[in-house]
């Protein structure tokens, strides 16, 4: 077998604002949509991730531990700036930090199961060759 994509869920009501978010911020294109899910690619890359509409009631409480992650030179002022562009779409959003080089996103009424992670680019140099 081989990897190809990532599935996490979206609150329904919040369904298209991140979308937007994932295309507008952070440069992914649309590859395929249903009417319970959409799958997004970030050119450069070569893993897929599939976001499917979710009607649960109940978020995960430990989220957190569940993440989209990226990397960047500023992690945490990258997280900011995605924080407000939700906030200012009216869905309450908040950083908070695993480290002082890992940093998450978390919009609770939106995000059902991760939080947006992005972290500085030496945490991610593993010394494996693939």
């Amino acid at each position: 077998m081989q990897f190809n994509h990532v599935a996490n869920r979206i609150d329904r009501g919040h369904f298209e604002t991140v979308v937007s978010l994932f295309k507008e911020e952070l440069g992914f294109v649309e590859l395929r949509r249903t009417e319970r899910a959409i799958w997004l690619r970030q050119p450069g890359t070569n893993v897929d991730l599939q976001f499917s509409r979710s009607d649960t009631a109940r978020r995960e409480e430990d989220r957190i531990r569940s993440q989209v992650s990226f990397l960047s030179e500023t992690p945490k002022a990258e997280l900011e700036k995605l924080a407000a562009w939700l906030t200012e779409r009216g869905i309450a959003a908040e950083v908070g930090a695993y480290s002082d080089r890992e940093f998450y996103l978390d919009a609770p009424t939106a995000l059902v199961d991760f939080v947006i992670e992005a972290m500085r680019p030496e945490l991610a140099d593993y010394g494996v060759d693939v």
